[in-house]
């Protein structure tokens, strides 16, 4: 098959861009590489069949450099914006043009070869929750004025012009929502929680925690991210919206102890301000991908922050 990844440098693009190539798939990558990286991809660069095209996806996608009228693409998937607060909150302007634009375009894209196209949503659709854990039913409790609202309300704005699609034009869509996702190749300077914690006791620099540290999430390491997602896009029955994401449940500062103990490091923790609108629980309801997708995390968290660690290891 030709697959267009939309966002196939960023951490996950590029890990799900990795395992078609691997299953012999011509993969197109589309990113503007605005926080992708073309690191994430050196390995590949020597497959042939990979093929790169800088561009921003919420721009229209016309004239020669593209040749998608002489391209059969057979699946795209919708991977493209940034995903941590400190890049998506640097220009939230853009990151609305890149969830609503981008998912048009794509959409768009769809429609006119005719092929299936998935949208990579997030739990952050849920907001604050006032469920736990979250089922894909539970609407969310978002502040759509927030300084997060430009991520949140655009995932949520980009579901529901799938729909639209799915319900006016009949487009083969498919929706995941994924939760916090962690493992190689995650970037140095994004600002999550995993990358930041495992850098700072790399270094032996005070680990920053916002808050108490008692607020949960649920990690999921990414290559049971890239398998969920693969299914759910094989899947000729379901179109979702579907949770995708490690229902183990941990504290922030668990999680911060966890990787002291793993890197040996002296670090301390150091308590800061919580950030607006920072969900404090967080756990994913998967009851049905386990029954439409047949699909259940492998790597516990121990496994997968010491594969991280190794990884960065090397980095630093």
């Amino acid at each position: 098959m030709t697959i267009l990844v939309s966002g196939g440098a960023g951490f996950i693009g590029s890990h799900l861009v990795e395992y078609l190539l691997n299953q012999g798939h011509e993969v197109i990558v589309l990113d503007d590489f605005s926080t992708g990286s073309r690191k994430n991809l050196d390995d590949l660069f020597s497959n042939h069949k990979l093929n790169i095209i800088e561009h921003d996806v919420a721009r229209i996608l016309t004239g020669d450099k593209f040749n998608f009228k002489n391209i059969k693409l057979d699946r795209i998937y919708n991977l493209a914006c940034p995903a941590s607060p400190v890049h998506y909150q640097r220009n939230p302007v853009k990151t609305m043009r890149t969830n609503l634009f981008g998912m048009l375009n794509m959409l768009e894209l769809a429609r006119n070869n005719n092929v299936r196209v998935l949208q990579a949503s997030t739990s952050e659709v849920y907001g604050d929750p006032e469920q736990h854990p979250q089922l894909e039913s539970y609407l969310g409790k978002v502040n759509f004025i927030g300084p997060r609202a430009c991520y949140d309300e655009g995932k949520r704005a980009a579901e529901c012009v799938c729909f639209d699609y799915y319900r006016k034009y009949k487009i083969d869509i498919r929706v995941v929502r994924i939760f916090n996702s962690y493992g190689p190749k995650m970037a140095m300077d994004d600002g999550r929680v995993v990358s930041n914690f495992i850098i700072q006791a790399l270094r032996g620099d005070d680990i920053t925690v916002y808050g108490d540290g008692l607020q949960t999430r649920s990690f999921c390491y990414v290559s049971d991210m890239v398998s969920a997602l693969v299914k759910m896009m094989e899947n000729n029955s379901f179109i979702g919206p579907i949770n995708v994401g490690n229902p183990g449940e941990f504290t922030i500062k668990d999680l911060a102890e966890k990787i002291i103990e793993f890197t040996h490091s002296k670090s301390k923790l150091v308590y800061k301000a919580l950030p607006p609108d920072d969900p404090a629980k967080r756990r994913p309801d998967i009851s049905l991908a386990k029954e439409k997708l047949n699909w259940k995390p492998e790597i516990d968290l121990d496994t997968g922050i010491k594969y991280t660690i190794d990884y960065f290891k090397k980095l630093i």
